[in-house]
């Protein structure tokens, strides 16, 4: 499999990032020739291996590694949570070294060319309240009171890095009851009893700065 044949497989994806299995399915050559191929390329600097089975162009800008998500667990889904999605939404403006995620999956991390990723275990009944990212993006994320409450909701099982913020912005579209509704979806009512209380305490500080 020539230079040339390769890269036109990867032109005709029409994204930068990639997987060694679909460039196999589309081209129809075996997985090891494909990786031969992606191995030269690599030398050539053309291309950069990301991760296992993951690939993207070398190109002019570094490539964010939000658009990796969908690949690092194609049969799982996950969406962003936690520290990142309450960045992202500016309520927290520390920016986290880790992109953390939620997911039905065993809690882990995963460390790539492009990012760090930390998924975080939560139980099926409680996967939900998520979207694409701006309602278009590449990758799923937490509405914001959902994010707050998942953090609470590691924070329960002795992670103690979701349970202390820095300084909350919360903005007007934030709805503390909405917040206060998704505890009422968490399946365990000793782990819904301590979200209530650190949510309550969240509030009242937050309040007590906001006079």
């Amino acid at each position: 499999m020539n230079r040339g044949s390769i890269l036109s497989f990867i032109k005709k994806l029409n994204r930068p990032i990639f997987t060694s299995w679909e460039l196999s399915t589309i081209s129809g050559k075996s997985l090891s020739t494909v990786v031969q191929s992606l191995n030269f390329l690599q030398r050539e600097g053309v291309v950069f291996k990301v991760y296992r089975g993951i690939w993207a162009e070398v190109r002019d800008k570094p490539l964010s590694p939000y658009i990796i998500i969908p690949f690092l667990f194609p049969q799982q889904r996950s969406y962003v949570s936690f520290i990142t999605a309450l960045h992202l939404y500016g309520i927290i403006e520390q920016i986290p070294q880790v992109i953390t995620l939620a997911s039905t999956a065993h809690t882990k991390r995963i460390s790539t060319k492009i990012g760090i990723f930390s998924f975080y275990h939560i139980s099926p009944s409680f996967f939900k309240g998520f979207d694409w990212y701006k309602k278009e993006g590449n990758f799923l994320i937490a509405e914001p009171e959902k994010a707050l409450i998942d953090c609470l909701y590691l924070s329960a099982y002795k992670k103690k890095q979701f349970g202390y913020f820095p300084e909350l912005h919360f903005p007007k579209s934030f709805s503390l009851k909405k917040a206060e509704e998704w505890i009422k979806e968490i399946p365990n009512s000793k782990v819904s009893s301590y979200v209530k209380k650190k949510l309550d305490k969240i509030i009242q500080d937050y309040r007590n700065i906001s006079r």
